[in-house]
């Protein structure tokens, strides 16, 4: 009975970091290729181009600084001055900035709403969760920059508001920031996802291993976050919004970032609100808040 015992835990013993390895490489591999979401309009509302919002548009494309190719849709505004840039989240498309475009058209801004690398119809590759995704906003910056804007807005939606966070930070470039439901650190949505969605123990230590893969197979590094960035932003001003009933990055994430940013932020908190769904919580206050924070942070 004795040896059985002993067998049975060695057993255990050598399975279970076997078990914790080839998990981890399992999740570094779904943040590395989450795939594509069908376009949603219960989510997204408009699938289509921006004709579909009344729009004039043009197709674009761009290069990253690595040399990915990008594609985009320009849309002309009447500011020669000031463009924006719009920026989706994490297996979505640019269909998902359409909704805020048109209160943004009404206010005057041209546009550029891009796919991201590894999205939509963008070229192939892999997802960092913002961290190379920088560059691709670069990329849509110069490209406003060229087109003659003196000043340029971002619009980030969850992963896309963590890498407008990031990107802004590094880059002078950017006048002014809006973004929607992002996330304060990869780690801490690793273990929120991995604590609610699959009951992992240790959940802490498990995200290490998860980060360590997952910067291993995609070549960057994670050590900046969000959260201890986002104060280097200012005075250039932020906007940040998160619904209360946000169930795929809690609303303390939001919290955290707002209390993390330094001066000029404001911050939207919608009583019930989902993930990226401002819009469906109130077309009107979101179209008033987001043309009222540009139309101040860029036209002065």
């Amino acid at each position: 009975m004795i040896k059985i015992i002993k067998r049975t835990a060695i057993t255990l013993l050598v399975l279970f970091p076997v078990i914790v390895l080839s998990a981890a490489w399992y999740f570094s591999s779904q943040l590395l290729h989450p795939g594509l979401y069908p376009c949603n309009e219960e989510h997204y509302v408009f699938c289509e181009s921006p004709a579909q919002v009344g729009l004039e548009y043009t197709d674009v494309e761009l290069t990253t600084e690595d040399g990915l190719a990008l594609d985009g849709w320009f849309i002309p505004g009447a500011n020669e001055k000031a463009g924006i840039v719009l920026i989706h989240g994490r297996g979505a498309t640019r269909h998902e900035g359409l909704r805020d475009a048109i209160a943004l058209h009404k206010a005057g801004f041209p546009m550029l709403l891009i796919d991201l690398r590894n999205s939509g119809t963008s070229q192939s590759s892999y997802n960092t969760m913002g961290y190379l995704e920088q560059q691709d906003v670069d990329a849509a910056v110069a490209r406003l920059k060229e087109l003659g804007m003196d000043k340029v807005g971002i619009v980030g939606y969850s992963m896309g508001a963590t890498t407008s966070i990031l990107a802004m930070a590094d880059n002078p470039d950017i006048d002014a920031g809006w973004f929607d439901s992002g996330f304060k650190s990869l780690d801490g949505i690793i273990q929120e996802r991995g604590r609610e969605d699959y009951g992992i123990p240790l959940v802490e230590q498990f995200s290490k291993v998860v980060r360590f893969f997952y910067r291993l197979r995609g070549g960057f590094e994670d050590s900046r976050t969000p959260e201890n960035v986002i104060a280097s932003i200012s005075p250039r001003p932020v906007m940040i919004i998160h619904g209360t009933a946000d169930k795929t990055v809690s609303v303390e994430h939001g919290r955290a970032l707002y209390a993390a940013a330094a001066e000029p932020k404001l911050y939207w908190e919608i009583p019930g609100g989902e993930h990226t769904r401002a819009w469906q919580a109130d077309k009107a206050k979101s179209a008033y808040l987001i043309s009222r924070f540009f139309d101040d942070a860029l036209n002065q």
